[in-house]
């Protein structure tokens, strides 16, 4: 199984340990770029919330500290799709 399969189906930010889905929770998936397959929780977004998320990864084109850019697909607001790569803070 490689890297990409290991992920599918797991929750962004959780623990290693732990991170399938939470029959409690609502989740959105995460739509191509290095991320692609994981799901983020967004059990406490609203509708109005932000429609883009800048995502910490180490897998992405700035390496660790980079950030995956997702924005929400309009017509299927349980999908987030990848927009890019951009360094971390400095």
């Amino acid at each position: 199984m490689d890297e990409t399969e290991f992920l599918r189906g797991r929750v962004y930010g959780a623990d290693h340990e732990d991170a399938a889905p939470r029959p409690d929770r609502r989740y959105a998936q995460l739509v191509g770029g290095p991320l692609d397959g994981l799901l983020l929780d967004v059990t406490d977004r609203s509708d109005d919330a932000p429609r883009e998320v800048a995502l910490t990864t180490e897998i992405g084109r700035y390496g660790p500290g980079g950030r995956a850019l997702y924005v929400r697909r309009a017509a299927d607001p349980r999908r987030f799709d990848w927009q890019g790569d951009t360094p971390g803070a400095p």
